[in-house]
């Protein structure tokens, strides 16, 4: 990326940088004043969470994705802080043990375009990565199955019946599925739905799991802050290693998180922020003559002049704009490049204003 990076910086009316999904919106007052108020933390905290979190996140799950967990300050625990989703997306084969058959090689099924993180996971457990979008009819040494939906980098919305396909495929195999969700407050042309939900999973979350950041919803990527929910005894096997590893959300950050998972307005204030950014910016695509693919909900446009993508990378550098290269997701990508709407109004302006000049 380094010469269009170069390339764009040329360009007079500065670089536009659509590569990366960071949030560059204040972070919302109800957090920073949760956590400035949580600020005298002397003691460790707790790898389970607090009360105060495990509840503020359970009323979450129900209030916005209509799922219901067991409940969160019972015996068994079925929600669980995590420091941001990408170290946990990152560790969780390692952190649930996962092993391969006897004397053969663990499998992690991942989807065909995909966030490189879950491969990323699959090899730290010196585990095998296999690219499918749908339950394959045979998955020898399977150990580990990621959905993602809403999908990075496509915004692809994987469909009921598609998610009731992969919980009935891991049930019959006793394979953990494990769904990426952390675009699901971003639904545009439909309602992404979580796969804990009753419709999906039905009343039982056996070998089901969500993985759910404040990142993006809460202009909140710095403080790192996530959630893994379902299978209260796949949540249990994380929480027993965590806590002996140290994986500790910080006490204030804790606080900003249940201050945040009880107050819908700042969400919903942002979602509208990035909905004007992605009106401005897909008209300014297909008015370029490009063609952007699923992208029906989440942070990205995933868009195609049917060329190589690093072709697509060099035109937009020349108009001052930097993407991300759909290869970077898998080879299914390598037509495709990913433009971000997390940059400001100004900049996505001027994005505009260059592709449709």
């Amino acid at each position: 990326m380094a010469a269009a990076r170069a390339r764009a910086a040329a360009h007079p009316g500065g670089v536009v940088d659509l590569s990366i999904g960071t949030p560059v919106d204040d972070t919302p007052a109800v957090l920073a004043d949760a956590l400035a108020r949580a600020g005298n933390s002397p003691g460790y905290p707790t790898a389970l969470g607090t009360a105060e979190l495990r509840t503020a996140a359970a009323r979450w799950l129900a209030r916005r994705l209509g799922v219901h967990v067991a409940d969160p300050l019972g015996a068994e625990p079925s929600v669980l802080p995590t420091i941001g989703s990408k170290e946990l997306v990152a560790l969780l084969p390692t952190l649930l043990g996962l092993r391969g058959d006897v004397g053969g090689r663990g499998t992690v099924l991942v989807p065909e375009v995909a966030y490189p993180t879950y491969e990323v996971g699959a090899v730290l457990a010196g585990l095998a990565v296999r690219r499918v979008d749908e339950p394959p009819s045979d998955a020898p040494g399977a150990v580990l199955v990621w959905l993602n939906s809403p999908g990075n980098p496509h915004g692809r919305v994987l469909t009921d019946d598609q998610l009731r396909a992969w919980v009935g495929w891991g049930r019959a195999h006793g394979v953990p599925v494990v769904s990426d969700e952390c675009y699901t407050t971003l639904g545009w042309d439909v309602q992404p739905r979580s796969l804990l939900h009753p419709a999906v999973a039905g009343d039982d979350h056996t070998g089901l799991l969500a993985v759910h950041s404040l990142s993006k919803q809460s202009t909140a990527a710095g403080y790192r802050a996530g959630l893994l929910s379902g299978d209260p005894a796949l949540v249990r096997r994380v929480w027993e290693v965590r806590r002996h590893a140290g994986l500790l959300v910080p006490g204030p950050v804790q606080a900003a998180m249940a201050a945040a998972l009880d107050d819908d307005a700042h969400v919903d204030a942002q979602r509208e922020r990035y909905r004007a950014r992605r009106a401005v910016l897909l008209d300014a695509v297909r008015a370029a003559g490009a063609r952007v693919d699923h992208s029906e909900a989440g942070l990205y446009l995933w868009v195609t002049r049917d060329e190589d993508c690093w072709t697509t990378i060099d035109w937009l550098a020349g108009l001052g704009i930097v993407a991300a290269p759909g290869a970077f997701y898998g080879p299914a990508g390598a037509r495709h490049v990913r433009l971000a709407l997390t940059a400001s109004d100004e900049r996505v302006a001027a994005a505009a204003e260059r592709l449709t000049a």
